[in-house]
């Protein structure tokens, strides 16, 4: 894959989605948690191509050594099947305790007649957000992936049709800028995944982890065309039933030129990115070739 374009959904088809969900109404997180790191993760170490990409990621971009990769690959696996878990046990009613560290920026933002744009990032449990980061005077829009499973799709608006926030859904036609540009010239939020391709071409590269990367110029074009505040949004897990949710403002000089300004832009972006991975490595969900 030559650029970071998304292709794929959540593992699963809605009828196993349903029972999953139906489970979680009844059982600990916690026993599937250890059923899924016994059964389940092994067998996807096996099958799946997802070993080869996070073993790299461990071994080349953090440096660890053979066995120290290979462990952290394991844990990597792990984590990822409990950040699914956890979004289906919220599709359950279940919550989780969440701290935020900034919420004083969002309250800010949230407070101004202005929209503004979140960005977030593949790493931890970002839909946590959805029932924490929640304003009552502005509409929280979530730009996702526009082939998700129509089981995930009802369930997240289920789940977030009391917080105010709705989804945009990519279209082949574009027609989610139209949304987009709807929701910003109305004050309200967008919030755009930062990190993948998802029917975008142009990118912009960065320096990232100690290589060149590239990311989608999107998010950070319609953050400059308007003069947006910019907020980074991270929600890591940091126990079994907790989660910390970074929030931080990206600064950039809006008097510079937008060629510029998209790059002080993208590169407060990646180092917030930056500092969250190596903080929590085993927490990085990208499963495919991201370097170049």
């Amino acid at each position: 894959m030559s650029q970071k374009q998304w292709a794929g959904s959540t593992y699963g088809n809605g009828w196993m989605h349903r029972c999953l969900i139906l489970s979680l109404r009844y059982i600990d997180v916690r026993i599937l948690y250890f059923l899924a790191s016994v059964f389940v993760i092994p067998v996807c170490l096996i099958l799946n191509q997802s070993r080869r990409t996070a073993y790299f990621y461990f071994r080349k971009i953090h440096g660890f050594k053979p066995m120290k990769s290979a462990w952290m690959t394991y844990r990597n696996h792990c984590q990822f099947a409990q950040v699914v878990i956890d979004k289906f046990a919220m599709y359950a009613g279940k919550k989780f305790d969440v701290e935020v560290i900034g919420m004083e920026h969002f309250n800010d933002l949230a407070s101004r007649d202005e929209g503004f744009i979140h960005m977030s990032s593949h790493i931890g449990n970002y839909e946590i957000a959805g029932y924490t980061l929640v304003s009552e005077r502005k509409t929280i829009n979530a730009v996702v992936y526009g082939h998700e499973k129509a089981s995930v799709m009802e369930n997240r608006n289920s789940m977030f049709v009391k917080t105010n926030i709705r989804m945009i859904s990519l279209k082949e036609d574009m027609s989610h800028l139209f949304e987009i540009d709807n929701a910003l010239c109305n004050g309200d939020i967008v919030s755009f995944p930062t990190d993948r391709f998802m029917g975008q071409t142009k990118c912009i590269e960065c320096d990232f982890l100690g290589r060149k990367a590239k990311f989608p110029q999107g998010p950070f074009s319609v953050a400059t065309m308007r003069g947006l505040d910019v907020l980074a949004v991270n929600v890591m897990k940091v126990g079994m039933t907790r989660y910390k949710i970074y929030v931080t403002p990206l600064q950039y000089d809006r008097t510079k030129s937008r060629r510029e300004q998209v790059r002080q832009l993208s590169e407060a972006y990646v180092a917030e990115l930056e500092k969250r991975i190596l903080e929590y490595p085993a927490q990085w969900y990208n499963f495919f070739e991201f370097w170049n």
